[in-house]
């Protein structure tokens, strides 16, 4: 297949592919609404291929292959080795309770480069209870080793909310026993199952601002890799944070709080560049997600079609749609994102501002931040009160 010309605009950095919405638990926040069926809408191991062989284009970026539950399809590795042969790096995001030796073996030969397990709880009786399933904890530890043991790289990805907030310490003290590589956190976003979940269980505006400042200390000082996910306003504490210790004459570290194990060369020599440190909201400039129908959306809790992969190529969507070229331009921000003196490093999370207003281009919800007034005057570009 004869690869697409690359047009102007910059390339996707992380593709989140939901290869399907099967799965084998019920967690409460799933995005995906999982249902233990395969759909008959899932894309064919055909249409799958061709897909990747569209996306080769684009390489080198990172894939992700999500769900649902990834491995609940056959053909998962197919997919992941078509793609690796095309220079793409892969990465798997599964509950981890079906990996067991064998299916580490197969997720080695497939040339996956890491695999997210999500925890959302320190100890057993906080995750068994989010995911829906009992044994699931002791399950996903497990398939944490299994991976290990063949030198596979192990992230774990644990979603904040009002039941685990207080077990951040431990989460991050678990994944340091666990000698993961990567902990990322993830705040609620009400989509899927998460909106009937998001009044009780999302964080508060300023309960987040407190975690991410703590998380900010953490990826100082936890030698390990730390990102911050669905939370563009850590970009904008960073950068405060640096401000302040320049101010008091402290030390500051030379770059942004940086991974210790992203650059870490895989197979073939090259870094796998996980968690480069770039800008808070990625929707449709960075980042795109590729659903189980084909759908190709900004992001995986932005429930807005950009375009349809059984219709059009990816090259069309990625380049051409209004909806992607819509949120590429800061200057739709409305509210006080629309003036902030922080948006070109945060933009504020348009899924949440969409979950929660039904508006994407609404200032983030769970940001305290209040940017200098004087702004609005002075910038003049769109917004509203």
């Amino acid at each position: 297949m004869t690869a697409p010309a690359i047009p102007s605009i910059a390339n996707p950095r992380l593709v989140f592919w939901e290869l399907t919405t099967g799965c084998n638990l019920r967690c409460i926040h799933c995005r995906a609404s999982a249902t233990e069926l395969m759909s008959p809408d899932d894309l064919s191991t055909k249409e799958c291929l061709d897909i990747v062989d569209q996306l080769a284009a684009y390489a080198p970026f990172i894939l992700v292959l999500s769900g649902g539950e990834p491995l609940w399809r056959r053909d998962v590795f197919d997919i992941a080795k078509r793609a690796v042969s095309h220079g793409i790096r892969v990465a798997l995001a599964t509950n981890g309770t079906l990996v067991d030796e064998a299916m580490a073996d197969r997720i080695k030969d497939a040339g996956i480069v890491r695999v997210a397990i999500s925890l959302d709880g320190a100890d057993q009786g906080t995750h068994d209870a989010f995911r829906g399933h009992d044994g699931a904890y002791d399950a996903a530890i497990r398939g944490i080793k299994h991976l290990q043991n063949l030198g596979i790289s192990t992230q774990i990805n644990t979603t904040v909310s009002k039941h685990n907030a207080h077990q951040l310490p431990e989460m991050v003290e678990l994944a340091k026993s666990l000698k993961v590589d990567a902990f990322h956190l993830f705040l609620l976003v009400p989509v899927g199952c998460g909106l009937t979940i998001a009044e009780d269980q999302s964080v508060t505006g300023a309960d987040a601002e407190r975690i991410l400042n703590w998380f900010y200390d953490r990826n100082l000082d936890s030698g390990m890799e730390m990102k911050a996910t669905c939370a563009p306003q850590y970009y904008r504490i960073a950068r405060q944070r640096r401000a302040e210790s320049r101010r008091a004459g402290e030390a500051v570290p030379a770059q942004m709080p940086h991974p210790q194990h992203a650059g870490h060369p895989q197979k073939g020599g090259h870094p796998t560049d996980l968690n480069q440190m770039t800008r808070g909201c990625l929707a449709a400039s960075g980042v795109c997600f590729i659903s189980h129908r084909g759908s190709v959306q900004p992001c995986g809790y932005l429930p807005l079609e950009a375009g349809d992969l059984r219709r059009q190529t990816f090259e069309e969507v990625w380049s051409g749609s209004e909806l992607f070229k819509d949120l590429r331009d800061l200057n739709n921000l409305d509210g006080k994102c629309g003036y902030c003196e922080f948006k070109q490093v945060c933009m504020g999370c348009r899924a949440r501002a969409f979950g929660v207003t039904g508006d994407y281009h609404a200032e983030e919800p769970f940001c305290i931040y209040e940017p200098n007034p004087q702004r609005k005057e002075a910038i003049g570009a769109p917004w509203q009160a």
